[in-house]
């Protein structure tokens, strides 16, 4: 019974119960999610990817991004991220490069074959102008 006291005593002070530390900032934060969402909804982007897979492990991705007109989007600084669900220390990053009009691309190592979550973001200047986020995987 003392075992099982102490037990209880130490896994009721380790674990709070809140998942964040301030849920009005959480709050504050999403609540820019949204707007950020509705935002980027309104701009009618095109935005296509495709990325290909040596069974090295190495990555190559193209993305192409077109405004609601279809004019090509030039100036954006994007960065994809791969993000590994089971495994925190596999997740890798590669900045795009710009290589024609509306054309970016970028190369990542150590990519393994598996799903994978894929978030792409651009930003030109200080505003986030695209975001998504898919699953996918890889062969």
């Amino acid at each position: 019974m003392g075992v099982n006291g102490v037990m209880m005593a130490l896994a009721i002070s380790t674990m709070p119960g809140t998942e964040v530390e301030s849920p009005y900032q959480a709050g504050i934060g999403y609540n820019a999610e949204i707007s950020a969402a509705n935002d980027q909804a309104g701009r009618h982007l095109q935005v296509e990817g495709h990325i290909s897979r040596d069974p090295d492990g190495h990555a190559a991705v193209m993305v192409q991004a077109r405004d609601g007109n279809g004019a090509p989007l030039n100036g954006l600084a994007f960065i994809m991220r791969f993000v590994r669900p089971t495994d925190v220390h596999a997740d890798r990053a590669v900045t795009l490069n710009e290589v024609g009009s509306g054309n970016y691309r970028g190369e990542v190592v150590d990519v393994a074959p598996g799903l994978w979550e894929i978030e792409l973001k651009a930003d030109r200047g200080s505003q986030q102008i695209f975001r998504s986020k898919n699953r996918m995987t890889l062969e």
